[in-house]
């Protein structure tokens, strides 16, 4: 099969104009032959002109990194369209352990916009491979698949890409807090009900060995800063020493817990101990947590005073008690500001791990306006 770039078709297409002119004028030598040979020639350009100016492609121009997926793990993904009909478009899919799976979400909107300049952009759950689907606005696609549909119908173009190799040159970030390992996220993540952007270095620590965690704002809006153990510690108790929240904007949230990124969403082995107004200013400003929080007897909330407070909770089977003291308390024998004793829907221990993140809630009365940074100035666990 014979084909031409968009140029030389184009060119050749002007010249059909002046082939058919010449049909209309007598022949003169071999007339009945030599336009045989000429429409044929014609046909044959006109077809492979039209074949390459209407047929649509789709192409991936940013790739995620090929990992297991989860709900803990997302970044963006970028591509462009060809020849595409205004009203086409985008469905993404990443594969895991064999299935295809709808992105960013299994809910509405299933579709990724195409925008004014042929790009398209969105975010998407990590996975072995990725695929972006051209389709009609009456394509209904499946969540989740084991094979993707083919290209005819409703379904224009079918492109499939494999996740890029990380980097060895460029590991994760760690950081090395109150005599344990701890991850710095990089990746995108559905905190508070909204998507945020983590930059690796909004989390350090300083020459005391506390550990800063600060929210920024570059030209893409803000950037958000989380650590997270890099082993599962179970059953046991819990501790973190806090310097001063009063200063947090509403909509600042400084969240002390444990998450299995890898769980489902009704079994995260979730436990949380939370710092926000949540983004309205006369709500109180911490909770105590645990999953799943829209049941009212699940989320206990208090106002937590300025200065240094130590949180805890101890986790033990059926039960878990959150307690905050007023100081550094690491034995955690004072007298509590606060507590409470949770024994129905406690998790079982699993894949979790504790994680300390700083992210902006924004679903609230008054959006972030400013930086914030919060420190955490010890960690401790005892079984």
């Amino acid at each position: 099969m014979v084909s031409f770039s968009p140029w030389r078709q184009r060119s050749w297409c002007r010249r059909l104009n002046r082939c058919n002119l010449r049909f209309q004028t007598p022949a003169v030598v071999n007339g009945s032959a030599r336009r045989s040979v000429l429409l044929f020639f014609c046909i044959f350009l006109l077809d492979a002109c039209q074949r390459g100016i209407s047929k649509p492609s789709i192409e991936f121009t940013k790739i995620p990194l090929a990992a297991v997926g989860g709900l803990d793990n997302m970044d963006t993904i970028e591509g462009r369209v060809t020849s595409v009909r205004p009203e086409q478009r985008v469905v993404l899919y990443a594969k895991n352990e064999g299935r295809w799976w709808i992105q960013p979400f299994a809910r509405e909107p299933l579709f990724t916009k195409i925008q004014g300049d042929s790009k398209w952009k969105n975010v998407t759950h990590l996975g072995e491979e990725y695929a972006a689907l051209l389709v009609d606005p009456s394509y209904s696609p499946p969540h989740s698949t084991e094979v993707l549909p083919a290209a005819g119908g409703a379904v224009a173009v079918v492109a499939v890409v494999k996740g890029q190799t990380a980097d060895p040159s460029s590991p994760p970030k760690m950081l090395h807090f109150s005599g344990y390992d701890w991850l710095v996220r990089d990746l995108l993540s559905y905190r508070g009900g909204t998507m945020n952007s983590f930059d690796p270095a909004n989390a350090w620590t300083d020459e005391s060995k506390a550990l800063h965690l600060h929210i920024t704002k570059n030209q893409d809006g803000w950037r958000c800063a989380e650590v997270k153990l890099t082993r599962s510690l179970g059953y046991g108790t819990y501790l973190f020493v806090v310097r001063d929240i009063s200063h947090l904007e509403p909509s600042a949230v400084l969240s002390l817990f444990t998450w299995d990124g890898m769980g489902t969403d009704e079994n995260r082995h979730e436990l949380d101990i939370e710092v926000s107004h949540w983004g309205w200013p006369n709500n109180k400003n911490a909770q105590y947590v645990v999953q799943p929080y829209y049941i009212p007897t699940n989320t206990v909330r208090f106002n937590a005073p300025a200065g240094v407070l130590t949180h805890a909770f101890r986790w033990e089977p059926g039960q878990v008690t959150f307690t905050t003291y007023a100081g550094a308390q690491l034995n955690g024998r004072a007298h509590p500001l606060n507590q409470h004793v949770f024994t129905a829907h406690v998790p079982v221990p699993g894949g979790e791990v504790a994680r300390i993140n700083l992210y902006v809630f924004a679903s609230g009365k008054v959006p972030l306006q400013r930086e914030n940074e919060i420190v955490v100035e010890k960690f401790k666990y005892y079984p």
